[in-house]
């Protein structure tokens, strides 16, 4: 799944994540649409990003992965240095990935 206020980043990386041979069930543009999401989809991995407008994607990682233990969440930004190792740890995410190394990430390996 993948949690971003762009719908422009959203196309790409559903382009990008699909032709890696990836499933994406489904994109939202906010917190509330991601939860409802995650209800209604129950996906293994939601990239979500770390700016969402008015919410926050650390404290979205953190109220998913309470809600679903198994759900893998993986934070991403434009701005490297929002990847915090302990901001990141302390949201309950399994990691932190530039949007520029999107690309190249092994997704599989935050399973």
């Amino acid at each position: 799944m993948l949690v971003d206020d762009d719908a422009g980043f959203r196309d790409a990386a559903r382009e990008l994540f699909t032709r890696r041979g990836y499933a994406v069930l489904g994109e939202a543009a906010c917190a509330a649409a991601a939860r409802a999401m995650v209800e209604r989809c129950a996906p293994d991995l939601g990239v979500v990003d770390v700016r969402l407008g008015d919410d926050s994607g650390f404290e979205l990682a953190s109220a998913l992965r309470r809600a679903n233990p198994g759900l893998a969440v993986v934070l991403t930004s434009a701005d490297q240095d929002l990847g915090d190792p302990d901001r990141v740890s302390a949201s309950g995410a399994r990691g932190f990935i530039a949007k520029s190394q999107l690309a190249t990430a092994d997704l599989s390996a935050f399973l």
